[in-house]
């Protein structure tokens, strides 16, 4: 799985499971463009791909503003020489009973997730239409793109909703060579699920070590937490897949906590 004369720009990527996947597509030959709405992190990131021959460049961009997104891709056509590979991977979490998340809470992880996907796709899209390259379009789900769980309504409704945007983009990219498919991962160890511990754990009445075993966990296969590469080389696999036989799809990668 090459992706040699690739160009990849992934967003969320100064950390966790989109720094894992920058690094990953680096090792496979594209270059990459590192976006993130920190700039340090991001340039750390983008840095060290350097220094390892990689065609590398940190963009700061909040997927949530319209402009600052276009902005970002453009920048990345002109500086790296297109785009053939978008990773929608920006995120947040927020969790509380329904009864008591507030509206703006809500508005807050559907912006970043979904109207981050939106824009980020749309933007990407235009660019690989215009260049005849086509490309891959690459949308971070989740298990929860498929069940839902306590304390989580926005996020849950958020990622089943990035499989109908994914749906809708290879219908409508397939005609330029542009497929798009969603990475539903189950728990990773990132900072994100690191700070979701004491919070369950305080709304659940559970202990710590609990809400790992017995609610992250105990759907798995083996107590086994995804890892950051488990979920980077699905990445790799959708954005080196060379035709549009593989699109509008969905694939878990989980340690068996959800099964198709």
């Amino acid at each position: 799985m090459r992706l040699d004369d690739k160009v990849a720009f992934v967003t969320g990527a100064a950390s966790g499971i989109g720094k894992r996947i920058a690094q990953v597509y680096a090792g496979a030959g594209a270059a990459v463009a590192v976006a993130d709405l920190d700039p340090r992190g991001a340039e750390a990131v983008a840095s060290a791909l350097r220094a390892k021959g990689t065609r590398a460049l940190a963009v700061a961009v909040d997927v949530t503003d319209e402009a600052g997104v276009d902005a970002a891709v453009a920048r990345t056509v002109a500086e790296l020489g297109g785009l053939d590979v978008l990773v929608s991977n920006a995120g947040i979490q927020i969790v509380a009973p329904l009864t008591e998340f507030g509206f703006a809470d809500w508005k807050k992880l559907l912006a970043v997730h979904l109207d981050g996907a939106f824009l980020s796709a749309r933007a990407a899209m235009r660019r690989m239409i215009a260049s005849g390259r086509g490309g891959s379009i690459i949308f971070m789900g989740s298990v929860h793109s498929k069940e839902a769980s306590v304390l989580k309504a926005p996020y849950v409704s958020a990622k089943h909703g990035l499989e109908g945007l994914a749906k809708v983009v290879a219908k409508e990219g397939a005609a330029h060579g542009v497929r798009a498919n969603v990475i539903c991962p189950g728990f990773v160890r990132t900072p994100l699920v690191d700070r979701q511990i004491p919070e369950q754990a305080r709304a659940l009445g559970l202990s710590e070590a609990d809400v790992v075993a017995k609610v992250m966990l105990k759907d798995t296969v083996d107590g086994q937490f995804t890892t950051v590469d488990d979920v980077a080389q699905v990445a790799l696999f959708f954005a080196s897949f060379p035709s549009n036989a593989l699109t509008g799809q969905s694939l878990v990668v989980s340690h068996g906590w959800f099964m198709q």
